[in-house]
């Protein structure tokens, strides 16, 4: 039996490795893998109870670093040094990251300098964008993996492009890699838990208004720069006539606090939410705003279009095909993009594989 340790640290992370631990315990895997999962403690969530957990259908951690948040060195370097200790006490086959998070670095940086393998979801994901901490992330972590697990066939070109070939080695390792498209995770868990998160919508969307877009804001390219945080706030502050309901990140409530800056009566700000009120809030709305990069694939799983208030995006797919549109925090910009919002299209493009995504690694994994 070989025994694969998963290392996570973000409510988003968990989600994704949701599908895959599920996954693990079936009896058509539970007989060969053994998981073996850690939280790095990366973001402190509230709405990661032990109700999250029993409602994600998964089991909790194995063992938790509890990192909390701190400057980005000081954290990594505290989650290296805590998931080294855990390699070596487990001894682990293989390591699994999710994405772009510090933890997702930490994961493979300590699995790599110990000579244990490293599986990476969502490799070859790339915004071009080098001043982004995620892009750090992602780019290292996937030279750094034996696996990479691409959502997209462009993201499997982006690895062309770095030198690391779209090839299945028989003996793979880091020099010698097995890249994939093996299609979206996330798809894989929204097709899951929508009709879970749907049977609860009622309550969820009591009080909120019938017709309204979504908004979420809370990169630090934004919310930290007072020149783009008001000029995201002028614009949406200027069409009244179109309601948006804001969960607020308590980053972005800090910032605006601080910087005195307010939205008007039209925006419905409410306290962040759990994965399945988002879910119901996704399905209900007209459209989406955001900085974020996996409300940008909610949108399209849930036939939404998309405004996107970032300069560049790792999911140029949905840019090229018309569902996003890239604004940045330009007022004119997002002005324009509500003005021509197209709610209804007739033709959605197969962008991240057949839903069976974890079917896949586990089968190359095991």
């Amino acid at each position: 039996m070989r025994k694969l340790m998963t290392v996570v640290g973000a409510r988003q992370q968990f989600i994704k490795a949701a599908v895959l631990s599920r996954k693990i315990r079936e009896p058509e895997y539970s007989r060969d893998v053994q998981e073996y999962l850690v939280h790095t403690g990366q973001h402190y969530d509230e709405n990661m109870s032990k109700v999250f957990f029993r409602d994600m259908e998964i089991p909790e951690p194995d063992a938790n670093l509890a990192i909390g948040s701190g400057s980005h060195g000081a954290v990594t370097g505290a989650m290296l040094a805590g998931i080294e200790r855990l390699i070596l006490l487990e001894k682990p086959d293989l390591l699994l990251v999710y994405g772009d998070t510090n933890s997702t670095l930490a994961g493979a940086l300590a699995a790599s300098k110990l000579h244990v393998p490293v599986a990476h979801v969502e490799a070859g994901l790339r915004s071009f964008m080098m001043e982004m901490p995620e892009e750090q992330n992602r780019l290292l972590t996937d030279h750094l993996s034996t696996w990479l697990f691409c959502p997209t066939s462009i993201a499997a070109m982006n690895l062309i492009a770095e030198g690391i070939p779209t090839q299945s080695s028989e003996k793979p390792s880091a020099d010698h890699k097995n890249v994939l498209v093996s299609g979206d995770i996330m798809l894989e868990a929204l097709n899951y838990y929508r009709p879970k998160a749907l049977e609860k919508a009622g309550a969820i969307l009591k009080g909120l208004p019938e017709d309204f877009f979504l908004l979420t804001l809370h990169r630090e390219e934004n919310t930290d720069d007072p020149r783009r945080l008001s000029s995201i706030i002028r614009a949406i502050n200027a069409r009244p006539d179109i309601p948006a309901v804001f969960p607020v990140h308590p980053r972005t409530k800090k910032m605006l606090e601080k910087m005195s800056i307010r939205f008007n009566a039209h925006v419905r700000m409410i306290d962040p939410v759990g994965y399945f009120e988002m879910l119901c809030i996704e399905d209900a709305c007209s459209f989406v705003v955001t900085d974020s990069g996996g409300v940008q694939k909610e949108a399209f799983f849930f036939n939404k279009p998309c405004i996107t208030l970032r300069d560049s995006t790792e999911w140029v797919e949905l840019v090229e095909c018309g569902w996003n549109t890239l604004v940045g925090a330009d007022e004119s910009k997002i002005l324009k993009a509500l003005d021509h919002i197209v709610l209804s299209k007739e033709f959605k493009p197969l962008l991240y594989g057949d839903g069976n995504t974890s079917r896949l690694i586990l089968d190359v994994l095991v």
